[in-house]
């Protein structure tokens, strides 16, 4: 048994599991609004949950993979280490892992797309299956290969289009079979708190980056450009929530969620007066709260609030 726990205990570290509640938030909140209106069906939330979650444990594994055979995973890098760093997981376990992983989100996707379209929605699947693929080419392409995105400072901007626009929107699509203009903020909102963690981990490996060639928006913007983005970011996305709640406003339990501002407000202090910004991504002293990778689940109770109105968005 002990061993077993050994075998597992790489494996589980390489999937992040911390890093799951990024992935599904955006679903969460289009779920929430598709109950609102009427649209919810819970098989196609959970092969939803399912698929996301797949997708991101695949993106985990990729990204430990690209950056381990690289060597930008080394022991210049700040944050927890990883499997391939570690030696515990070899390359072509990994690689071997990654392949499937890919075979179970196809399934998955596969089962989502059917329960929602069926057969008489053609155009509809077959664009489903088109983010799909892209979704997993996203999840792979971030480090691996010599045209990696996230080498080239293109990864903010792809977390914020498939955690955040793909997420929200087409979560709310698969229930609902079109788009409502309710959804625009509260992706915008998630894609920028998504962007907020991502940025937050390439602050703590800036310097090691530097070093592998690894060109991020943190790297570009050094550590202080880095600090008053990620305040931008984050103010950012609770500014639209605030007006999200305003533009749909019935009742006062539609700005209940500002209270979840308390700890981003600190959070955001905590960055911004921290002189060593890597003592800070190391340290305990973050309420559970304010880790990056809770960060994501705020807006989720902005969205939730909607569920008090009286008539459909």
């Amino acid at each position: 048994m002990d061993t077993l726990k050994d075998d597992l205990k790489p494996w589980v570290s390489a999937m992040r599991l911390r890093t799951l509640p990024l992935s599904v938030s955006g679903i969460v909140i289009g779920g929430c609004i598709a109950q609102y209106n009427g649209f919810f069906q819970l098989k196609i939330f959970v092969l939803a949950i399912c698929t996301t979650i797949g997708l991101q444990i695949l993106s985990n594994l990729a990204n430990d993979y690209g950056d381990g055979v690289k060597g930008t995973d080394n022991n210049d890098r700040i944050g927890p280490e990883r499997a391939l760093q570690s030696g515990k997981i070899t390359p072509a376990q990994m690689f071997h892992a990654i392949k499937i992983n890919i075979v179970l989100v196809i399934f998955f996707a596969f089962a989502l797309i059917f329960n929602a379209f069926g057969l008489n929605n053609f155009l509809y699947s077959m664009v489903f299956f088109l983010l799909g693929g892209l979704s997993i080419a996203a999840a792979v392409k971030y480090t691996v290969g010599e045209s990696a995105y996230g080498y080239r400072a293109l990864g903010d901007l792809f977390v914020f289009i498939f955690f955040g626009l793909v997420s929200v929107i087409g979560s709310y699509f698969l229930f609902a079979k079109q788009i409502d203009h309710v959804l625009v903020l509260p992706a915008i909102s998630v894609g920028l708190l998504s962007v907020s963690v991502l940025n937050l981990n390439n602050m703590r490996d800036i310097e090691s980056d530097k070093k592998s060639n690894k060109i991020t928006l943190a790297v570009k913007f050094g550590k202080k450009g880095s600090k008053i983005y990620h305040t931008i970011l984050i103010v950012s996305a609770m500014v639209i929530s605030v007006l999200f709640g305003l533009f749909y406003y019935t009742s006062p339990y539609n700005l209940i969620f500002v209270i979840t501002f308390i700890p981003l407000i600190a959070h955001i202090s905590k960055v911004l007066k921290n002189k060593d910004l890597e003592i800070l991504l190391l340290s305990n002293n973050l309420s559970r709260a304010e880790r990056p990778y809770a960060v994501p689940l705020y807006p989720c109770l902005s969205k939730l609030v909607t569920l008090q109105l009286d008539q459909p968005l």
